[in-house]
Parts: C-alpha cells; structure tokens; sequence
C-alpha cells in the first residue's frame, strides 16, 4: 500500500519523478562499475565525469564549443522548417504538385546523412553553413509530412462551411487551415527538434574544427572518456532543451483548443465572417 501511494504521488510530481530516476539511473551505473570492476578509461564513475564537466565549464572550452554547435541545430531547424512547411502546404493544395515532386522527396530520405555530409562539406566548406544544411536536410521530411498530413486532414464540412460563408483563400488558411494543422505541425517540429542535434553532429564528425561533434572526436581521439560522456550528456540536454521549447511553445499556441474555448473562438470568427 505504501508503495502504490508512493507511485502516485510521484507520478503526480513529475519533477520529483525526474530526480528519483536520474538518482535511479546514478546508483545503476555505479553498480555497473563495481560489478564489473571497470577501470575509469572504460566507464568512468559518475562523480569523476561530473569533475570532468566542471573542468571543462570552467575552462571555457564546454561552452565554446556548445554554442557552436547550439548555432548550427537552430539554422538548420529554422531553415529546414521554413522550406519543409512552404512544400508541405502547396503538395497538400496541389495532387499534381505532389505526384512530381513525391519521387524527389522520398528519394532524399531513402540516402543516409551521413553519406550525403561529405558532399555538402566539399561543397560549401567546413564552415557552419554546410552543418546548417545537414540539419535542415534531416529536419525536412518529418515536417513535410505533418505539415502535409496537417492540412489535408482538415474536414470537410469545415471547407464548406468556410465557402458558405464566402471566405477569401487568406481567410481560410489564416482561420481554418493554420489552427487546423497547428497540432500535427508541431508535433512534427518536436521530432525535427532532436533530429536537428543529430545533424549537427553527423556533420560535425565529416568536418569541422569546432562543436560538440569535433570535441566529442577530439575526445575519442586522446582516450578521455570522460570527456565523451560530458560531450554525450549536453548534447543530450541540448535536444531537451529543445524539445521542451516545442513544448513549451505548443501549449501557448494550442490554448485556443480547450473545449471552453474553441466554442467561443469558432462563434466569434463565424460572425465576424458574416
């Protein structure tokens, strides 16, 4: 009884569920280490990466380097959202436009990142901007699709009630087509959020010189494993971040869809229109 009550109380603070897991997930690892009397060049213990992570803090060379990579997952993620939700909107008002181009965007997905990173480091350099593109480039379909699936989805008897009440293109897409997809768009931007990182990364290991990708490298390189760890756990914080900014930004957005709402937005906007 005393654990089903714990279970729920923990379970109705997310926050304190998040501490006892990762205090859960600390003792596990500590436990990996003594019962497989690992050395610290092959696990290394949680205190001794978190000196490593203060080091690194303190040297400077952490935030460096994560600002870097921080600038690369935002431009790519803004970039590759932009032209993902332009396409995504006109294949969903367009069959023709879907059927010439479907091939193109299927094709792009079916050949791995990382083979298409070194091209776009040989191209465009080892600067940012090819990092960028990468990003952009893993980012686009799970976008495309949503925002694709967004819109088409829309129904029916709500077109209809839009051309009855002789509403303008703008008129539908400001009033009908944005709220409508919203949630599906979204929802795809929180899987860009994370794939982002991963981009940034595959790009940074083809070529670079700075970022989270060429440290962890650099890391790996010269055998401080705990160095990989610190470099593995912000890369980790980076896409929570993220995520949680999608979040965050889905529940301002989406207000409009409690119930006690979206009667009162869709009575206001019905007699506006008439």
């Amino acid at each position: 009884m005393a654990l089903k009550r714990t279970n729920k109380w923990l379970a109705n603070h997310p926050l304190w569920l998040g501490v006892f897991s990762l205090g859960l997930g600390t003792l596990g690892w500590y436990a990996i280490i003594w019962a497989g009397e690992l050395p610290p060049f092959i696990l290394p213990a949680p205190h001794e990466v978190l000196a490593r992570f203060s080091r690194a803090l303190s040297e400077g060379i952490l935030l460096r380097h994560a600002w870097v990579t921080l600038q690369e997952v935002l431009g790519g993620l803004l970039f590759g959202s932009g032209l993902a939700v332009t396409f995504g909107y006109a294949l969903a008002k367009s069959k023709f436009l879907e059927r010439l181009l479907a091939p193109y965007v299927i094709a792009s997905q079916a050949i791995p990142t990382v083979a298409v990173a070194p091209l776009l480091v040989i191209w465009f350099g080892p600067g940012v901007i090819s990092k960028v593109l990468v990003c952009a480039l893993i980012v686009f379909f799970p976008i495309l699709i949503n925002t694709l699936f967004g819109v088409r989805n829309v129904p029916e008897e709500l077109r209809d009630l839009m051309r009855s009440l002789q509403a303008t293109p703008a008129q539908t897409f400001r009033m009908l087509e944005v709220p409508a997809a919203l949630p599906v768009l979204l929802g795809g931007l929180r899987i860009g959020a994370t794939l982002a990182v991963i981009g940034a990364v595959v790009g940074e290991f083809v070529g670079a010189d700075k970022g989270l990708g060429y440290l962890l490298n650099l890391a790996r390189g010269q055998y401080d494993v705990a160095m990989v760890f610190v470099t593995i756990f912000s890369l980790v914080l980076m896409a929570l971040s993220l995520y949680g900014l999608v979040v965050l930004a889905e529940r301002l957005l989406l207000r409009w869809r409690r119930p006690e709402n979206e009667e009162r937005i869709m009575i206001a906007e019905v007699e506006r229109l008439q």
